[in-house]
């Protein structure tokens, strides 16, 4: 794929933090309307990868291309046009569930009317119009993580990047997460998913690698690496690249 048609183009992408090798030298390219996704256990360099798409962490070597920018040298402009679920929640607990999107808004420097039409419009996706007037703290672990997609999407991002959506969730919970994603996918919003679910990986990404110490050990989509290695599930798959389970 030339990486001018990519949303994500990564070539020999690497950064370290001390003497730990985070990411070593990984290349991927992510197609625009395809849920992608980067599988791997808890220190396989997801995260680090995230935060180098979304601009938290400085590229340290190689080629990071988001949305045809350089990352590096175009970091506000790539921000304005990401949505981003971060793995630990920081929502505003002061504010109201509807003040949260809208003050996340102003950091867009979005009109006020636009954005009253544009809350009202993600608090029904999330399913959470009827809560619009509650605080964070009222809500349960799966509606925040849904609070968090809506708040991701109030800037109409062409990509949307979550780190570990449903970690902490319950079944109920992250099958409600799931179906939400799946509703974006399917109204062609691009989205890049860090996650250590195999049933997650499995059922919301087109295409996925596997990462193991920094580095992609795979990659293909679900089906596609289930047949490669003669695998059930992708679990299977995991355990003949590495020779360990990924922790669940």
């Amino acid at each position: 794929m030339s990486e001018n048609n990519a949303a994500v183009h990564a070539h020999g992408l690497r950064k370290h933090y001390g003497e730990l090798v985070a990411v070593d030298g990984i290349d991927f390219d992510v197609r625009v309307g395809e849920c992608f996704g980067l599988l791997g256990p808890n220190g396989a360099g997801k995260t680090t990868t995230m935060k180098m798409i979304y601009g938290l962490a400085e590229v340290e070597e190689g080629q990071l291309q988001v949305l045809g920018m350089d990352v590096s040298s175009h970091r506000r402009e790539v921000k304005a046009r990401l949505g981003v679920v971060p793995q630990a929640e920081n929502l505003d607990r002061e504010l109201t569930v509807r003040e949260n999107l809208l003050v996340q808004a102003g950091f867009f420097g979005l009109p006020d009317e636009w954005a009253q039409r544009r809350a009202d419009e993600l608090l029904g996706l999330a399913g959470l119009s009827a809560r619009a007037g509650a605080r964070p703290i009222e809500l349960s672990g799966g509606m925040r993580r849904r609070l968090l997609i809506a708040r991701a999407l109030i800037n109409d991002p062409a990509l949307v990047v979550l780190d570990e959506p449903t970690t902490g969730l319950d079944p109920q919970a992250r099958q409600s997460v799931w179906e939400r994603l799946e509703a974006l996918r399917g109204r062609g919003v691009t989205l890049l998913l860090s996650t250590h679910y195999m049933e997650e990986a499995t059922r919301l990404c087109d295409r996925l690698v596997v990462m193991d110490t920094g580095r992609i050990v795979a990659h293909g989509s679900p089906a596609e690496l289930m047949e490669r290695f003669g695998a059930p599930n992708l679990e299977a798959v995991f355990l003949q690249l590495t020779g360990r389970e990924l922790d669940a």
